[in-house]
């Protein structure tokens, strides 16, 4: 008997796509033909590899609109955005594709006398990919790109809630060329892609998703001995500095709260400010936010869409009103922001103060349009309630004295460090968390280490 998943779109509540789920012969056959390319693909050029990764990123580019859209049905982000995913896709793309040359060359090391000795990256097989619906091209292109451009090959899990995108990923790479079996996806619910990291099959997991979906992978893949890269939750902090630039500070950090209604793992979820400029803040913050336009995320004025789903929506509402009850005052009036009726996945976004740590509200990852701003005395105090944290994705700190932006930055505990900006990734430097927001790292140049393995040649030549 077929299984079935719903994308329930955002927008109205409606089905979007339906799609049946693998059957379990399927799943074996996908792993048994990713298996047996991958090690053909391995010797294939890596001129050749390149080669197709750029005509995939062309394929995404030109087709970035109907993408776009669709993206927009599934997860609800405002049309004016939505395609801007792409870009990234393909800043990213186009990065990794520059540095593969370099990191995918022969390492040497110092001569010696009467030997050669070296060391190659080796492939590491299948790669199980496991993307989430936030950011369903961006996350997974951060493994997919770097996985095939070292020998491997991949197989694409993505939520039902953005069941396109894995296809036009693959679509995309079917288009440039790619040999069938190499890049692969399969439609799975939770049981089925357990069973898959648990195959033998596969020899890295990449995974995007909640620190408790992200402890169940760590027990799936236990006693194999294979690769697990865990991209988990946040509850990022920023700091705003008596010497900040106000106007500047308050864009920013707003803008890095409330874009994708909130829901990113990087997201600025509480706010710390400099009590000499805590009441300017409130008011400059509180003015920005009123701002949104709150909508159906196919009409061009609108800036704030749906969450992703009314429980998620309602999860926010839960928190909120929580702190309220424990004395937080609320700055946004929702009767601004019609569409919010209470229940729906339509959400009136929301600045609190006299807010604390006892509120979940400051310790529990929101995702959504919530930000909890506190005043503090000194540098010391910022750095203290930023680091009181369960997680430690990115922080970002707001000053004119970058030197003593930077002292404090080497306090924070956290695996990405901004002055004067936040949510953003730079695919030049490596995208990684400590604490509960997970383990290994993507993009840099680093990004190919979890695809490949070192293997040392030491040549002794003859007399």
């Amino acid at each position: 008997m077929a299984l079935y998943q719903k994308t329930i779109s955002p927008i109205d509540g409606k089905e979007y796509v339906c799609r049946e789920l693998a059957t379990e012969s399927h799943v074996r056959s996908v792993l048994a033909l990713s298996q047996s390319t991958q090690r053909v693909w391995a010797q294939t050029s890596l001129e050749e590899r390149k080669r197709i990764c750029v005509k995939a990123l062309d394929w995404l580019q030109s087709n970035q609109e109907k993408l776009g859209l669709e993206l927009c049905w599934q997860i609800g982000r405002p049309i004016r955005y939505a395609k801007n995913e792409i870009a990234g896709v393909v800043e990213r793309g186009e990065f990794m594709i520059a540095a593969s040359e370099k990191v995918l060359s022969t390492i040497s090391v110092a001569e010696k006398t009467g030997y050669t000795r070296y060391m190659e990256r080796e492939p590491i097989g299948v790669v199980f990919v496991v993307a989430p619906w936030n950011y369903p091209y961006l996350t997974a292109i951060n493994s997919i790109i770097p996985a095939l451009l070292a020998g491997n090959s991949v197989v694409l899990k993505h939520s039902a809630q953005t069941p396109l995108c894995a296809e036009r990923l693959v679509e995309a790479f079917e288009h440039a060329g790619l040999p069938k079996g190499i890049f692969q996806y399969l439609h799975l619910n939770h049981s089925m892609a357990e069973s898959v990291v648990r195959s033998g099959e596969v020899n890295h997991v990449a995974f995007t998703g909640s620190v408790k979906a992200g402890r169940a992978m760590e027990q799936f893949a236990a006693g194999q001995f294979i690769g697990l890269g865990l991209e988990l939750g946040g509850k990022d902090p920023a700091y705003v500095r008596e010497d900040a630039n106000l106007d500047s500070a308050a864009e920013t950090v707003i803008e890095g709260a409330f874009f994708n209604t909130g829901q990113s793992c990087c997201a600025i979820e509480r706010v710390y400010v400099h009590h000499s400029l805590y009441e300017s803040f409130v008011e400059r913050a509180t003015q920005l936010v009123t701002k949104y336009q709150l909508g159906i995320p196919t009409e061009e004025e609108t800036t704030l869409g749906p969450l992703v789903c009314s429980e998620a929506a309602n999860f926010v509402r839960v928190q909120v009103n929580e702190a309220v009850a424990q004395g937080a005052q609320y700055h946004i009036d929702k009767r601004l922001f019609e569409l919010d009726d209470g229940n729906s996945a339509y959400l009136a976004p929301q600045v609190l103060t006299n807010v604390s740590h006892s509120m979940r509200v400051m310790t529990e990852e929101s995702f959504g349009p919530v930000v909890g701003v506190m005043s503090v005395s000194s540098d010391e105090e910022a750095v203290m309630l930023m680091n009181d944290s369960e997680y430690g994705l990115t922080s970002s700190i707001f000053t004119r004295d970058i030197e003593c932006g930077t002292e404090l930055g080497r306090k924070v505990q956290t695996g990405t460090f901004f002055i004067n900006r936040c949510d953003y990734l730079d695919p030049a430097l490596a995208w990684t968390g400590i604490k509960h927001s997970g383990r290994g790292h993507t993009l840099s140049e680093f990004g190919f280490d979890a695809f490949t393995r070192l293997k040392s040649f030491h040549i002794k030549h003859p007399n």
